[in-house]
């Protein structure tokens, strides 16, 4: 009966750890998903001509991104050691291997947001900032993000 007991309240604790590496995971997706919508769904679609070109979406982009950058050293601090279920993209192993280079990836990109905020006047301007932007995420993605599917 003993056993029996101390195997259940095993199997619910190793559960727990589980669900909360997940947690951890989703919460990480999450936050660069929400710096791909800024990025994807607002600026390149109305940079390719897909989407209007609109003042106040480009504006609340540049503000989602500020806010959201800067969070990447501290949301990434934990490894979950798994993806979350059914992603497209994860997080490289690499990030934790190497922790100081991955956070160093940070500032660059702070900085080519702050260089473009209050710039971005048209799609000619916009290009020039997604563009800037795009290059400092890029420096990161490729070492560590891994295309999942």
């Amino acid at each position: 009966m003993k056993r029996m007991v101390v195997v259940a309240g095993a199997v619910l604790l190793g559960g727990g750890a589980v669900m909360a590496q997940q947690d951890i995971a989703v919460l990480q997706d999450n936050l660069m998903r929400s710096q791909g919508k800024s990025m994807y769904n607002v600026m390149a679609k109305m940079v390719k001509g897909e989407i209007p070109y609109e003042q106040a979406a480009v504006d609340a982009a540049i503000v989602a991104l500020e806010a959201d950058v800067p969070k990447i050293p501290t949301t990434f601090t934990v490894n979950p050691k798994q993806d979350v279920v059914n992603a497209t993209y994860g997080a490289s192993q690499k990030i934790w291997q190497n922790k100081a280079d991955f956070d160093s990836k940070v500032p660059p990109v702070v900085k080519a947001i702050a260089d473009v905020k209050g710039k971005i006047k048209d799609v000619a301007s916009l290009k020039l900032a997604f563009d800037s932007i795009q290059a400092k995420c890029t420096d990161c993605h490729e070492t560590y993000r891994v295309k999942l599917k």
